[in-house]
């Protein structure tokens, strides 16, 4: 098989430059990015990055020892360390969180119940007395576990990386982050992080607001001499060859592996990233409180024309998860959809995770070829 081989790949120790996103908006028990899939994309000799975003530290701990089972090799974790959140407290738990949505967000608290009931869903028992929300306490456990496998790879999906790079670093492990915009690379590079992520808007998940095109270029000038990766909609190998053409050294790339035969999302929202089309997949705060993109929704309309903004990062997704839980217990999968991006409008059907590697390999190589004759 036809290989390509980047500086990255080096960085990465990797066969081809080619990263499975670490994808993490979903439960526990439907992971968009488990460690049989991030074994299957390093095994087919990828990475594989496993988002741990939403995971608490002992399923972060699982994921990491389940990896190890299936692969000897590389792999990475992805975590959300937002530079500003919604709760200023060292440590809260999620019911401390949720009284003080209905004193302080009545309106709020009112409207997600309207949703419960309009939809006839069940209303769920939150048994969370002592479990810890997304806090600066919680973020530095998650990290731990990350320190104490000695991972390869860490990735920050969202936020600042700065106070994870020195204990990192002294680990041997690798450090990047995950840009929307030259600000953003400005404020990696200062955190002294290895590589950038620049993610485009047709990104699913936590995105910004500038397409890839024109965010990918400025990146890498901005980033110089620190290698970048591509991301955003990327879903085929012409995009691949394409993003090394603008100075790129791999592709950073979620949707068409949410596909993978060894996803855990619900098989429904699968099917709705192999139906979708492009415009299917639209940017909304109404899930996590942060920018992200997901499929058509009528909880997603409903909250366009609420006259309510959604509240920060973690009070938003504490305040939704009663439609979330609730929709998933009776197998309504319309109303908690998809996290894709806009490459969903390019993904016809479900594959392992070996065969998209080589895919996508071998596309990028026919790619590559059929631009040789363009320079004289």
């Amino acid at each position: 098989m036809s290989s390509i081989h980047t500086p990255l790949c080096d960085m990465f120790e990797i066969e081809h430059p080619i990263v499975m996103a670490g994808m993490s908006l979903g439960m526990d028990d439907a992971m968009p990015s488990p460690p049989k899939l991030a074994a299957a994309v390093t095994n087919a000799g990828g990475l594989g990055v496993m988002g741990c975003g939403s995971r608490k530290p002992d399923t972060i701990d699982w994921c990491i020892r389940e990896f190890k089972k299936l692969s000897s090799g590389p792999f990475g974790i992805d975590l959300l360390l937002p530079v500003t959140m919604g709760t200023g407290a060292k440590t809260e738990t999620k019911a401390e969180i949720r009284g003080r949505l209905e004193r302080d967000y009545p309106k709020h608290v009112a409207f997600v119940k309207d949703l419960v009931k309009e939809y006839d869903l069940p209303e769920i028992d939150l048994d969370d007395s002592e479990e810890e929300a997304m806090t600066q306490d919680l973020l530095k456990k998650e990290f731990e576990v990350v320190l104490d496998h000695k991972v390869p790879v860490f990735v920050a999906g969202l936020g600042d990386p700065s106070w994870v790079v020195p204990l990192a670093r002294a680990q041997g492990m690798k450090v990047g982050g995950v840009v929307g915009a030259v600000r953003h690379a400005q404020r990696q590079k200062d955190a002294d992080v290895d590589f950038m992520v620049a993610q485009g808007t047709e990104g699913g998940g936590h995105t910004g607001n500038i397409a890839t095109f024109p965010l990918v270029p400025q990146v890498v000038d901005a980033a110089a001499p620190l290698p970048v990766l591509a991301a955003g909609g990327i879903g085929n190998g012409r995009q691949i060859a394409a993003s090394f053409a603008m100075g790129a050294q791999a592709v950073w790339i979620g949707s068409a592996f949410l596909v993978a035969e060894e996803n855990e999302i619900p098989r429904e929202h699968q099917e709705q990233i192999i139906k979708g089309s492009s415009p299917d997949f639209s940017l909304s705060k109404y899930r996590t409180g942060k920018q992200s993109r997901s499929y058509k929704s009528p909880i997603k309309d409903a909250w366009a024309v609420s006259g309510l903004d959604p509240l920060p990062m973690p009070l938003q997704g504490i305040l939704m998860e009663p439609v979330y839980l609730a929709s998933r217990s009776i197998g309504i999968m319309d109303l908690d959809t998809a996290t894709a991006g806009q490459a969903g409008g390019m993904i016809t059907e479900r594959k392992p995770a070996k065969d998209i590697v080589d895919r996508l390999v071998a596309e990028t190589h026919e790619a590559l070829e059929k631009m040789k004759p363009l320079v004289n």
